[in-house]
């Protein structure tokens, strides 16, 4: 008699052989120690054989972004922290979690770092809260290669900077990764943070400023890529004295300048350059950058930042000093992506009457004539341009699609740049106080719509996503505008009484 099929598939899924249990458990502990804890946590449901694996893991990923409330991702971490084999000593960790934590919750994952930290390589820290409870925890880690640390003050609306120790003895430290930090003079007066890490190769400065001087030292034998990302308007001097740095990375708005020729090792460079409000002092940072690269032999930049350098006044005609350099230059790569809503701005208003006519917006990623200056001295170099997936808005509308909130914009009328049409268009009116009036009537609705917008987006996008921060940026230039518009029509009000 033929058997059903159901029950032949039965059979043979009872009598298929489980091999992969069947590996040697330090392999399948090797094989788990890929995964982050919550998914490790969860294989212990597979078989017998299983359950207990995930407790011998060297490595220990915790993020909160795998978990629908913080709550239930503190009760995990409890639990995993009292339920792991005690004799496992660690070689990895990486904790991150968002929103303000819990002084207890993070000396509890500190402790217990410090106490199994012996062979620790890698550690990763990124929470909200007080530097002092996990000072210890990494002090202790003599063995650490890599750390990366981002420790923002605790509070809900604390938007400032952590300070950096002054004094961090980790003697095989190699790759550091600091975020959100504001570094302090010494007792000479100097900043100096990184002298003490002896062996150190890769360096990344996320958002970071310096205290109590204006020159922050970079001073290395070892370091060969430094990357730094900037989203302030924090300006200060960076002594560079690295002379085996071989790559120089950069995303973000160009404030800090390099003194000297620090750059000048330099055979790699990634630029993604960025502009909110203030247009001039980064793009003159930014032609200082490029003037020092004298033997660049790698240069990829955004589309961004071919726009950021189209600013410059007659750039075209004038060549800069960046054409005198970059005579080594094999390749040169372009990245195009969209504009930010900063940058976009900045473009719109120095090239007014051009966007204007050509429906306000750039004609073209790439400006005209600014790819020929950087290949100037170098004309046989490769060029390549690439699309890349990024998530840039470009538009209000792009970033209330993105952000996925409830129905509380559906009663705004869609943004759109028409404002800014209708406040600089030629006047139709004869008597200038009318024109004045009707120019204040148009960026009055610009304003408040703004503020509309801003009001109703939620905190942690705000915190989180750079087209808000430009925003609020403008709404400042705006409200500035605004007021000396005002102002001097009451003054002509006075004049004509």
């Amino acid at each position: 008699m033929i058997q059903p099929k159901t029950k032949k598939r039965r059979h043979d899924i009872e009598t298929t052989q489980d091999t992969l249990s069947d590996l040697p458990q330090c392999v399948l502990v090797h094989i788990l120690s890929f995964l982050n804890a919550k998914e490790a946590v969860q294989t212990c449901i597979l078989s017998k054989r299983w359950k207990p694996i995930w407790k011998y893991i060297p490595t220990l990923k915790l993020h909160s972004s795998n978990f629908s409330t913080l709550k239930s991702f503190d009760k995990f971490v409890s639990r995993v922290l009292s339920l792991r084999d005690k004799s496992i000593v660690l070689h990895a960790v990486d904790f991150h979690r968002n929103g303000s934590i819990e002084s207890g919750s993070l000396k509890r994952v500190a402790n217990y770092v410090q106490s199994r930290n012996v062979k620790l390589r890698q550690l990763g820290i990124n929470v909200k809260g007080d530097i002092d409870h996990i000072l210890p925890c990494i002090s202790s880690c003599q063995t650490l290669t890599s750390l990366k640390l981002s420790v923002n003050p605790k509070g809900r609306y604390n938007y400032g900077r952590t300070l950096f120790p002054k004094s961090l003895n980790l003697p095989a430290l190699t790759c550091l990764h600091l975020g959100n930090f504001a570094f302090c003079a010494s007792d000479d007066g100097q900043i100096e943070p990184f002298s003490a890490f002896k062996r150190l190769n890769s360096l990344i400065i996320d958002n970071c400023s310096v205290n109590d001087a204006e020159i922050l030292c970079i001073t290395s034998e070892t370091l060969v890529n430094l990357t730094m990302c900037n989203h302030s308007f924090d300006i200060y001097l960076i002594e560079l004295s690295a002379p085996s740095l071989c790559t120089f990375a950069f995303m973000g708005t160009p404030y800090q300048i390099f003194s000297g020729n620090g750059l000048s090792s330099v055979k790699q460079v990634n630029i993604d350059a960025e502009m909110l409000a203030n247009y001039s002092f980064p793009i003159w940072v930014l032609v200082s950058w490029l003037s020092s690269l004298a033997n660049v032999k790698s240069l990829t930049v955004s589309a961004s930042t071919l726009q950021v350098l189209s600013l410059i006044p007659d750039v075209l005609k004038d060549k800069l000093s960046l054409s005198s350099r970059m005579c080594s230059l094999k390749s040169l790569k372009v990245k195009l992506k969209p504009l930010s809503y900063g940058l976009s701005m900045a473009v719109k208003t120095v090239k007014l009457e051009k966007a204007l006519k050509a429906g306000f917006e750039p004609s073209s990623p790439i400006p005209d004539g600014i790819l020929e200056l950087l290949l100037h001295n170098s004309p046989s170099a490769n060029v390549d341009i690439v699309e890349c997936s990024r998530i840039i808005l470009s538009s209000y509308e792009e970033f209330f699609k993105l952000v996925q909130f409830d129905d509380a914009f559906d009663h705004l009328y869609q943004y759109s740049s028409s404002f800014f049409l209708r406040f600089l268009q030629p006047s139709s009116h004869k008597h200038v106080m009318d024109d004045l009036q009707l120019r204040v009537q148009h960026l009055n609705e610009l304003v408040l719509q703004t503020n509309k917008y801003i009001h109703l987006a939620k905190e942690e996008i705000i915190q989180k996503n750079e087209e808000m921060s430009a925003l609020k940026e403008h709404m400042k230039m705006f409200k500035k505008t605004l007021d000396g518009i005002v102002r001097q029509m009451h003054e002509a009000i006075k004049l004509q009484l």
